[in-house]
């Protein structure tokens, strides 16, 4: 096997042209022959004990050509790519030129390799951070998170209903004066003001009093689910059974000895303030993070394959397809839940898979300008990590995950950190 050429087809396109010899062919040929024989079967001789060159007359002189270079491209012609140093992005397009016993074969190697980076003025960024002052409207409105937290539900028996209660409602709903499926319950705790239901629904339940039966029409959204109702006008028979609302606490002392841990109003009113400022600060110091590498992606400057792009979104499918698992789901449910096709949920993932892309590229050309090192012990470390996290062993770890991405990812945390700490934070 030999790397013949190589040649440039664009700035990040490369045509590799690997030949290998006739002798290394012939290994192939007659390996591919010696697997396959088994399976064939010739007048006048025991299944699997056919010469090569009787199969070869039988069946044509190529019959082991395919198994022969697919081996070939394992043994041969991957190793050749490896040897290049070409970082690759994607697979390889690869195409088979000339095939003979006499000369071997020779292949034509289409790769695509990250792109050349160049980056500038990555230390010394200015971002503004603005911490949102706490305000005692925002703590008032955590007490009164709590108290709906600890509120009651009382039946009402002296008033129509209201946006904020609960509707207790038996329902049926038609169209065309026919019944639908899935349009029919008893009981049906409904919160009026949700918008759970269909656009006009609960507002048609709003000044009705308990015991009285009517009959709402609504119109169902052209982007519905259930496609034969999908822009349909329908029409809801409905009982109001109850009426429910929430009734909170008295906001004292006694309250708060209750439903938290302190003593006093002023206590839980002062922890709630030093809280906020922290989830403050804290959400601050995420939002100048972003500014910050939106800042250095200005600064970048690379011709990026559209393929790096698809692969982040491929990646970010891929995680997202597992935490829908993890709730009994599966992505064709979600698509149909959320009336999109895959082309439409991937677009979703666009923009954010663009700023991974180029901030990866930037901060690893940064680890590279500052001959970041990482050892072989960080490394090990870092697996160890990993291996606690998930509760595995370290050698299945690096069955996962290879030492060589580890340390790639370490390099670039150290980068971050350079540019991180070299910024100036205004604010």
């Amino acid at each position: 096997m030999s790397l013949v050429a190589t040649n440039k087809i664009d700035e990040t396109k490369y045509e590799l042209e690997i030949a290998v010899d006739a002798e290394s062919f012939e290994k192939a040929l007659q390996n591919a022959y010696l697997s396959a024989r088994k399976k064939i079967n010739v007048n006048g001789f025991r299944k699997g004990k056919a010469p090569r060159k009787m199969i070869e007359q039988l069946y044509g002189e190529a019959v082991f050509y395919d198994d022969a270079v697919n081996a070939l491209i394992r043994t041969d012609v991957t190793p050749a790519i490896e040897e290049t140093d070409y970082e690759l992005i994607d697979t390889p397009e690869l195409n088979v030129t000339s095939i003979s016993k006499e000369s071997g074969v020779n292949f034509k190697v289409v790769i695509t390799v990250k792109p050349e980076v160049e980056i500038s003025d990555y230390k010394g960024i200015e971002v503004e951070k603005v911490v949102n002052a706490v305000t005692d409207e925002d703590v008032d409105n955590q007490i009164q998170a709590l108290r709906e937290r600890n509120g009651r539900l009382v039946t009402v028996e002296d008033r129509a209903a209201e946006n904020g209660d609960i509707a207790v409602i038996d329902f049926e709903g038609f169209k065309d004066g026919v019944a639908f499926d899935g349009g029919k319950d008893s009981n049906y705790e409904l919160a009026l003001g949700s918008h759970t239901f269909v656009p006009g629904f609960e507002e048609q339940i709003v000044g009705k009093k308990t015991g009285e039966e009517f009959t709402i029409n609504v119109t169902f959204p052209e982007n519905y689910q259930m496609e034969e109702l999908a822009g349909q006008p329908c029409e809801f028979k409905i009982k109001l059974n109850e009426i429910k609302t929430k009734e909170l606490p008295e906001l004292d002392d006694e309250f708060v000895k209750d439903a938290t841990e302190f003593e006093t109003l002023d206590e839980l009113k002062k922890d709630m303030k030093s809280k906020l400022e922290e989830r403050a600060a804290n959400t601050a110091d995420i939002e100048a993070e972003t500014k910050l590498f939106e800042a250095l992606i200005e600064k970048l400057s690379a011709d990026i394959p559209q393929v790096m792009f698809e692969n982040k979104i491929d990646e970010m499918v891929r995680d997202f397809e597992m935490r829908l698992s993890q709730q009994g789901l599966n992505m064709e449910m979600y698509l149909m839940y959320t009336n999109m096709d895959m082309p439409a949920f991937r677009k979703t993932f666009e923009e954010q898979a663009q700023k991974q892309v180029k901030v990866r590229l930037a901060l690893e050309k940064i680890a590279e300008l500052e001959n970041v090192q990482i050892s072989d012990e960080q490394v090990e470390e870092e697996i160890k990590k990993i291996a606690e996290q998930y509760n595995l062993t370290p050698e299945k770890v690096k069955t996962i995950i290879s030492p060589k991405s580890i340390k790639a990812d370490l390099k670039v945390a150290e980068a971050s950190k350079i540019v991180k700490d070299s910024a100036k934070f205004n604010g």
